[in-house]
């Protein structure tokens, strides 16, 4: 029991890392109400979390190797503390930003790429891979029980207890800190603040882009701030991003050939393991997160249930992630690393197969539940074999930096998983229900015409009672108002299903990417370096 002591500490650690955004997102509408402010103010909260985390993970792996694994992670816990306690007392808005999104997202980028490497400094061989499965099953597990304790929190008492809560947790951890095997730091050298800037600007600009399409439109402006040639700025904005990334790889390659020490030795991505594990992480998240934000809109906005009866639906996925992201070693002596992931990828298409089928306007609990575990058993696969195929690929010195990569392409996955599978959520919804009222002979031109006035201005995915109300309002006729709730109601199910077919492709298009994933079983490569 005394080996696995350290593995309680970082797990612990990772649960409560991806704990906050599930919780945030079931307590928006409370958060609203508390703060006097608008959704779209929460959002922008939230957004920033994501941006601070996709923006300096790789700075606070390399930090991690400059001063130290267990340094580095005992301070991003105690920044994180410090964070959780200001957001739990938070009098304003401004101040829960600060607290929640700067402070804790900071502590976060400390804390993720020291953990992957402790992990893999604490744990060899097929301990490793048990080590990598429970931190992957405590990842999933993180992100299906937020809206479950959120929402009951949230309900019943105050969404400020559950930050009040992470204080404690994280002073229990640091109480027992030294459980955790440290490695010397490696040399200390001056960090590339240019490759720093660099880095986190190309990375806030894309996620920023991404995030904003729906609500800015990609070319047709929706409600961009400002135009530009005409069109929408989210493309202008993610190509700036791309070619600041550009000139982040430029400036990397230039500060190797002075030899100097660069943010991120671009040669790893040469790895061809590392990349692919990373590609792998990026699509793994991208699929979960959008599905996760599509699935408690269906069950909260067509279905009617409140934040603690949407967590319970959930539990399925974290139930099944947890055990078969903990199954890595047993898989370990029948297949390889490539063929798990592979099976991964095919359940993950199969699960979303099964959601579309669920998504009807009466839930059947049943097939749902089973939906959803199929879904947790797809991800546990996937996350039973990422982190050990991206540490195991780098030697020693350059697992903090493959840490840092690590979570930034986790962060950037779950970014723009939100942000694509909720754009294209929008863009089906509107699509759909043009469609429906143009065949509907009940409903007058001039109705359509209000409706398309509305969709102008902004759509929102709302309820059938919200959309009847308005058009209540608006002074339509008994038997209009009920064909526009008809259609609408037609063209959420239809976009939802769309939604779900769009994270369904991930997965497929991710399929080529395993070439170069390792085909060999880590048992057998293990019997044969200890006969070597």
């Amino acid at each position: 029991m005394q080996r696995w002591r350290a593995l309680i500490v970082l797990g612990t650690a990772q649960f409560l890392m991806v704990l906050d955004t599930s919780v945030m997102n079931v307590s928006i509408s409370t958060l609203v109400e508390d703060f006097d402010t608008e959704v779209t103010a929460i959002q922008a909260v939230i957004t920033l979390y994501t941006l601070v985390m996709a923006a300096f993970m790789i700075t606070g792996g390399k930090l991690g190797d400059a001063f130290g694994r267990r340094r580095t992670f005992t301070v991003g816990l105690i920044v994180y503390a410090v964070g959780s306690a200001l957001t739990s007392v938070a009098p304003s808005l401004w101040v829960l930003a600060l607290g929640w999104s700067v402070i804790e997202g900071l502590g976060a980028t400390l804390v993720l790429p020291a953990l992957a490497a402790l992990v893999a400094g604490a744990y060899r061989g097929r301990d490793r891979s048990v080590a990598y499965g429970v931190i992957g099953g405590l990842a999933g597990a993180g992100i299906a029980v937020g809206p479950l304790l959120g929402g009951w929190v949230t309900t019943y008492l105050t969404w400020r207890l559950v930050f009040a809560g992470e204080v404690v947790l994280v002073v229990a951890m640091l109480c027992v800190i030294r459980w955790i095997p440290d490695a010397p730091p490696g040399p200390r050298t001056k960090l590339d603040a240019g490759g720093v800037a660099l880095s986190a600007a190309g990375l806030a600009l894309v996620v920023l882009g991404v995030l904003q399409s729906s609500s800015w439109g990609w070319l047709k402006p929706r409600n961009p701030p400002f135009l530009l040639l005409g069109f929408a700025p989210t493309l202008f904005v993610i190509a700036a991003g791309a070619v600041v990334l550009w000139l982040f790889c430029c400036w990397e390659r230039r500060q190797q050939e002075r030899g100097r020490n660069p943010l991120v030795r671009l040669s790893l991505f040469g790895v061809p393991p590392l990349r692919s594990g990373l590609t792998m992480l990026l699509c793994q998240n991208l699929v979960l997160l959008g599905l996760f934000f599509v699935i408690p809109l269906y069950l909260q906005v067509v279905q009617g249930l409140n934040a603690f009866e949407t967590g319970v639906r959930l539990l399925p996925v974290s139930v099944a992630m947890l055990l078969s992201a903990m199954s890595g070693p047993l898989l370990g002596r029948i297949a390889a690393p490539r063929t798990v992931v592979r099976c991964g990828l095919l359940v993950l298409v199969v699960a979303a197969g099964w959601l579309i089928a669920t998504i009807e306007p009466r839930i059947d609990n049943l097939s749902f539940g089973l939906a959803m575990a199929v879904l947790g058993l797809g991800m546990g696969l996937l996350a039973s074999q990422l982190g050990n195929i991206v540490q195991s690929s780098v030697g020693e010195t350059e697992r903090s930096e493959a840490g840092g990569l690590q979570y930034t392409a986790q962060n950037l996955g779950s970014s723009l998983g939100t942000a694509l599978i909720g754009s294209l959520l929008i863009g089906a919804l509107v699509s759909a229900f043009t469609t429906q009222i143009e065949k509907d002979p009940k409903i007058s031109d001039a109705s359509r015409h209000q409706a398309g006035i509305a969709m102008e201005a902004g759509v929102s995915f709302v309820s059938t009672a919200q959309v009847r109300a308005a058009a209540e309002r608006a002074g339509l006729p008994p038997s209009e108002t009920d064909a526009l709730v008809d259609s609408y109601a037609t063209a959420q199910l239809n976009s939802l299903k769309a939604a779900v077919l769009a994270a369904a492709a991930i997965p497929l298009a991710a399929f080529p990417f395993t070439r170069r994933l390792p085909a060999e079983r880590p048992a057998k490569e293990a019997a044969r370096s200890a006969g070597g």
